[in-house]
């Protein structure tokens, strides 16, 4: 029995949990509402204040999708409630950015201004010019945005500069030494 798959999913106060035909989920709270087809072959059902996911049987795959259903859910539900964010630090001399509306201008020591609109249902924000906050309900959204911008100019071993996620330890190497 998947571990994870057979834990019940305790449904807060104040968020509504609706399961339609196709294994369609509907989760509503204080945040917002997201929505879900969930694989078909799961059972998912609402006992009183619990959401429990069953599967039919112990294929292989049945098995992954037992606890990657009941996660999936999990997720949406910690989203309409506490939702999600991802802190990005800016290393560098005169690495920064800025942001004018939706707009972030990063500046990152290319010939030209980098510029990103933040994507439904996210949210930046900015502190100071070099730690970017992406917030939102959706954990997948937010982890994918988070990881575009940070792919605009990657942390470099030799003297840490770029964007690198706040708790992301960087493997620092030695560089050339000169001849004696």
């Amino acid at each position: 029995m998947s571990r994870i798959g057979r834990m019940p999913i305790a449904v807060p106060a104040g968020v509504t949990v609706e399961i339609a035909e196709n294994n369609k989920v509907t989760v509503k709270g204080p945040k917002g509402t997201l929505e879900r087809v969930l694989p078909a072959e799961m059972e998912i059902k609402l006992e009183g204040e619990t959401v429990v996911v069953s599967r039919p049987n112990d294929l292989k795959k049945m098995k992954s999708l037992h606890g990657l259903t009941r996660t999936l859910i999990a997720n949406m539900i910690t989203g309409v409630t506490v939702g999600y964010e991802k802190v990005l630090e800016i290393n560098g001399v005169g690495y920064r950015a800025t942001k004018t509306g939706k707009d972030i201008t990063f500046t990152l020591g290319y010939s030209h201004p980098v510029v990103m609109t933040d994507p439904e249902g996210i949210e930046t924000v900015l502190e100071g010019q070099n730690k970017i906050t992406v917030k939102g309900i959706d954990k997948e959204k937010v982890g994918q945005y988070a990881a575009e911008i940070r792919d605009k100019k990657r942390p470099e071993p030799y003297k840490g500069k770029g964007i690198k996620y706040a708790d992301e330890v960087i493997r620092r190497k030695v560089g050339k030494t000169g001849k004696k």
